[in-house]
């Protein structure tokens, strides 16, 4: 049982519903002036749009699955992205 439990959370994956462009993100931080919203719009914007962003936050958040994925965590994902 151990090596089915290890093999299902080592190819488990996390997708995102919806669809979500760089206008959406643009929209959802149009109020925060905040550096960690101006740093990610600003990698972003580099990287023509989200999908690097998505595929990196899924993969990245994988490895919290055990533990749990909250909004911190999230956010440090983000913030860890945004700043590489």
């Amino acid at each position: 049982m151990k090596e089915l439990i290890k093999y299902l959370l080592d190819n488990m994956y996390i997708d995102f519903q919806g669809e979500i462009t760089l206008d959406t993100v643009r929209n959802f931080l149009r109020e925060d002036d905040g550096r960690e919203a101006r740093q990610l719009l600003s990698k972003l914007i580099e990287e023509k749009g989200v999908d690097d962003m998505l595929l990196t936050l899924a993969d990245c958040l994988k490895e919290h699955i055990q533990a749990g994925i909250n909004e911190r965590v999230i956010r440090e994902q983000i913030s860890t992205y945004s700043e590489s």
